[in-house]
């Protein structure tokens, strides 16, 4: 390729973009469903931005202890948002990043060994979690498409046509273009929904007036984190979850800049990812993973250099330490993000469902996985209170949906895959991995 700086800023900016999306929805989302007042809203987003730079520089940067060395971008990932509102809003914010942190001391302490837990991990279980998760989110985005819970105004004909209207808008962009329109139509959407409500006056710019121009990131900015075992056994399963995506994003990347990887690299790759945990946690940001997005926008540039993924990772940098920028994602109305918000937590949904594509249906025992793990999932989220008189040390894994769902696919995987012995096992997760790497190149 041409070094031609301005060739390689521009294919920066475009890595940008191509997450911005996706990085910004998550704070906007969790720090709404939290209450946050608008300042921290703004700090959340301001840090998250920050972060994802700074994660996707030490992932970038192969070193003898961490960085997998492929032009890989990391995010905030979808799979805690869920998570994060239900731990926020049972035990606190400082809960969150208690959680949050000793799930990225979890994966650094196991990032030499995970290729080995990655059996009790197959799409089976992975894909199950997910869908999950993806399930239990609808509500929040129903609860926002009607203008937010406890609002005067819920569900009045303005939001919905509202937030109908930015749905609306979104499946438009999918259904009409391609390529990098359609990679950022969320953004669009949020951008094109929140125009729409300035002019019905909904839209309130105090939040970006009194925005500073620049500031610096602030370790536990919501508090010293506390620690709870449900939350934290939670987070570990996140955390677990993502890492298996990961994995499957990192041999899609070796393979298309034709490099093999080898167990080290694998090792340092999940280290960077638990690097980047600790420290979301500390400046109280997010969980980080590999965004499979960016994936697709390097098989379409075929730009596969470092150099631009360096300059996308400081652009995030840059971004995050301007507040302004981050407060003008904070004006925009609940209804227009619950519009988006359906769109997003339904490819939430529908990813968990392609990841379950990649199981052998023709077997029982995945279909009983899959059913005993997704109902018991949904059936704890909507009835909370079915395992009120159990005791406290059996509730920490049947209190939450997600936990109570994740567990029940791990205990289910290993009674009927796990058990069966080791080389049939071994012999499916290798045709499930080569499954997920193709699906990925051809999805992109």
């Amino acid at each position: 390729m041409n070094q031609n700086p301005l060739k390689i800023a521009s294919l920066g900016i475009q890595h940008v973009l191509a997450m911005y999306a996706g990085a910004v929805i998550v704070p906007l989302i969790v720090g709404g469903a939290l209450g946050l007042t608008g300042e921290q809203l703004t700090y959340l987003v301001s840090i998250d931005i920050f972060m994802c730079g700074i994660a996707t520089l030490l992932q970038v940067w192969r070193s003898k202890f961490f960085g997998i060395g492929l032009p890989v971008v990391l995010g905030c990932t979808f799979t805690a948002v869920g998570p994060m509102i239900a731990i926020g809003g049972q035990y606190g914010i400082p809960a969150i990043y208690g959680s949050i942190l000793v799930s990225g001391i979890f994966v650094v302490a196991v990032s030499k060994y995970f290729g080995k837990l990655v059996k009790f991990f197959p799409p089976v279980v992975t894909g199950s979690v997910v869908t999950i998760i993806g399930i239990t989110l609808i509500p929040v985005a129903m609860n926002n498409m009607a203008g937010g819970e406890g609002s005067p105004d819920f569900g009045s004909l303005t939001n919905i046509a509202l937030a109908f209207g930015t749905l609306l808008f979104i499946i438009v962009l999918f259904r009409f273009f391609k390529g990098f329109v359609r990679a950022i139509a969320i953004l669009l959407g949020l951008a094109a929904g929140t125009i729409t409500a300035f002019f019905m006056g909904m839209v309130d710019f105090s939040a970006v007036g009194e925005a500073s121009w620049f500031h610096m990131p602030s370790p536990f900015y919501f508090g010293m984190p506390t620690f709870e075992v449900t939350a934290i056994l939670t987070m570990i399963l996140v955390a677990m979850v993502s890492l298996v995506e990961s994995t499957g994003v990192y041999f899609a990347l070796g393979d298309i800049c034709e490099e093999k990887l080898e167990e080290k690299d694998l090792s340092n790759g999940y280290r960077a990812e638990g690097l980047a945990i600790i420290l979301g946690a500390v400046f109280n940001a997010f969980p980080y993973t590999t965004y499979s997005q960016n994936v697709g926008l390097l098989q379409m540039s075929g730009v596969k250099t470092k150099n631009v993924i360096y300059t996308a990772g400081a652009f995030l940098v840059l971004l995050g330490l301007v507040p302004k920028i981050g407060a003008l994602t904070t004006i925009i109305p609940t209804p227009v993000l619950g519009g988006a918000m359906v769109a997003m937590f339904g490819m939430v949904v529908a990813y968990g469902i392609k990841m379950l594509s990649k199981v052998e249906f023709s077997s029982q025992e995945n279909l009983l996985i899959i059913a005993c793990s997704v109902g018991m999932g949904l059936g704890v989220t909507a009835v909370p209170e079915l395992f009120a008189q159990m005791p406290s040390s059996v509730r920490i894994l049947t209190d939450n949906g997600i936990v109570a769902g994740s567990v029940t696919a791990i205990l289910l995987n290993i009674v009927f895959n796990v058990a069966k012995g080791k080389k049939q096992f071994s012999l499916h997760l290798l045709r499930s991995r080569r499954l997920h790497n193709s699906s990925l190149r051809q999805s992109q």
